[in-house]
């Protein structure tokens, strides 16, 4: 029987989930295949009879990229109401219940399923990822129930599940040339691996720290020229591609000669897939070497998914480390990957190392199925088109844990070394926030620590275009908060020089320059009653930015309070969207 396995994904992690699920059924002898949605072709929907839906959430309650075109499909009203009469389905959300619309995308499309005539196989499953488990607690029982459900509703007798292990179902094929093979000097595929294209090549001008020494957090302010044509709108994005660090990289080859593995970073291969229905990426589209995949394509910084954890055990011929790597793959090794991999934030390297044996056994075609492919990362252009500068403000990310060395994110850090006159692919988007047509309007805006970013954006093209206005009147307000005025205050200059000339109302926080802690949500209740009127009287917008932990819930709570207590105005505000929310974690 078929099973079309659909996801909607934006960091890689619902299409991991697919592919999953792709590979047990494939175990189970179903005739199944894994696509995007927006690779499929949605009007055919009608004529599957099982479809499995693995959907993440993005942003405000947003669809991933890659499921919108089928998604605007979906919502057509002139769908009949029993046009999915004929399709069984089953839905899991991936989501962070940090974000006020939780798996807002999973709960939509299932709603959507239904309205049309398609009955679930099991109750839509909504994974989090603030879970003590994570989305596997979620994740793993629900892929449990969902071959009983099958076996049991369709009549369908699965393949016994006890040898499910000790194969694994490739999707590539890896073709070994002559080391001596040229290789394609256009390496565009690598510096660029996803299917969308970018938009242009930015030359980096500009690339300094703007907090204190002292202060514990690098953040940049990195500058691009702006090439020709380049054009967005305030509180767009940019994505850009990062690569794996050389320390991670040396790591790596250090350790495939430490085993005397079948490979080393000069061999060179032509991929292919292994299915009819699974489309090779971009990035393999030629040949290439190991070094170029440990450079541009493997993450080597990630957290281990399960798929890293099976291949890993595949070849393994010591029982301890095979018996404990197939336990972290199942609901009672949980617990184990919490303390393992989660809380010291463990990466595939570091797990490679642990396992001595295991790792020992790696070929080049198991590495290339197991290590997670590098995924773009967003950020808020802080500078409008006519400043003739493409800026970012960036916070270096780096902790510790109870490991040796400190965690790093990978793209900050690669963001970080990078030189004057470096140049960096770059894909401009829309961002998430809808800013009203009449420049009139007023905007209130609370943007703590980077989350200032693309409120600068708004006020560059306000100073811009505000002649003929009236100049003795802000019609921006923006709450701005951080630790100390002399350590972390991004944008001060301008932030003030704008105040000074009564472009915009500054209000800041500084929460350790006095005894007691002062954050943003206790500037906005000082000033209820100005902004009770410009909200209520002069149709006020709202623009949140910044962290997703307890900020955003900390200031929604202040404007309640501002309106009174009116959570049924602030529903209204939301729906409308004249309250706004660009929160990442």
């Amino acid at each position: 029987m078929r099973i079309l396995i659909l996801y909607g994904s934006q960091t890689g992690t619902a299409q991991d989930v697919a592919e999953q699920l792709w590979r047990a059924s494939k175990k189970r002898n179903f005739d199944s295949v894994v696509m995007a949605m927006d690779d499929y072709q949605i009007q055919q929907l009608t004529e599957e009879h099982l479809v499995l839906f693995v959907v993440a959430t993005t942003g405000d309650g947003k669809e991933p990229d890659n499921m919108r075109n089928t998604w605007k499909f979906l919502l057509r009203r002139n769908l009949p109401v029993d046009s999915l009469s004929n399709l069984q389905f089953a839905c899991l959300g991936l989501g962070d219940s940090s974000y006020a619309k939780f798996n807002y995308a999973a709960k939509k499309l299932n709603k959507r399923l239904q309205q049309l005539g398609a009955q679930p196989i099991t109750p839509l499953a909504l994974a989090d990822d603030q879970h003590d488990y994570g989305s596997n607690a979620v994740v793993i029982p629900w892929m449990t129930n969902l071959w009983e459900e099958v076996e049991e509703r369709l009549g369908l007798s699965c393949r016994d599940a006890e040898n499910l292990h000790e194969t694994f179902i490739f999707k590539w094929h890896c073709c070994r040339l002559d080391h001596t093979s040229i290789l394609d000097e256009d390496n565009y595929h690598l510096l660029w691996p996803h299917r969308q294209t970018p938009t242009h090549s930015f030359k980096l001008i500009n690339n300094v720290r703007t907090t204190d020494p002292s202060h514990f957090q690098d953040v940049r302010f990195i500058q691009f020229e702006v090439p020709e044509n380049a054009t967005w709108l305030p509180g767009d994005i940019i994505e850009v591609h990062p690569h794996n660090s050389k320390k991670q990289i040396d790591e790596f080859f250090a350790l495939v000669q430490e085993h005397e593995l079948d490979f080393d970073s000069n061999t060179v291969v032509r991929m292919s897939s292994n299915h009819q229905d699974m489309i090779l990426p971009k990035c393999y589209s030629k040949p290439l070497n190991v070094r170029q995949m440990a450079t541009s394509i493997w993450d080597l910084s990630a957290k281990p998914r399960q798929r890293f954890f099976e291949l890993l055990a595949l070849n393994c011929e010591d029982n301890m480390e095979k018996e404990k790597l197939l336990e972290f793959i199942t609901s009672d090794g949980l617990e184990e990957v919490v303390n393992y991999i989660n809380r010291p934030r463990r990466t595939v390297l570091e797990v490679l190392q642990d396992f001595r044996h295991a790792s020992s056994k790696l070929t080049l075609e198991i590495c290339i199925e197991m290590f997670s492919f590098i995924q773009t990362r967003s950020f808020s252009i802080a500078s409008c088109v006519e400043s003739k500068a493409l800026d970012l403000l960036v916070a270096v990310v780096e902790y510790k844990t109870k490991m040796s060395s400190p965690r790093l994110g990978l793209c900050s850090n690669w963001l970080k070394c990078l030189k004057i006159g470096d140049n960096v692919l770059g894909c401009l988007k829309r961002g998430t926030m809808q800013l009203p047509k009449e420049l009139s309007t007023p905007l209130i805006m609370i943007g703590p620590g980077t989350g200032i970013a693309p409120f600068r954006s708004i006020i560059q093209k306000h100073t811009i275009n505000q002649n003929g206005l009236d100049s003795h009147k802000s019609l921006l307000w923006i709450f701005f908060g951080c630790r100390n005025r002399s350590k972390d205050f991004h944008f001060q200059s301008d932030l003030e020089l704008w105040h000074k000339q009564n472009y915009i109302k500054l209000l800041v926080a500084f929460s350790r320059d006095q005894d007691h802690k002062i954050y943003v949500q206790h500037l906005i209740e000082e000033n209820s009653q100005e902004l009770k009127n410009l909200i209520k009287e002069c149709n006020a917008y709202v623009y949140v930015a910044g962290s997703s932990t307890n900020m955003p819930k900390a200031v929604k709570e202040a404007f309640i309070n501002v309106l009174d207590k009116d959570e049924a105005y602030m529903e209204k505000m939301c729906k409308i969207n004249r309250y706004q929310e660009e929160t990442w974690s």
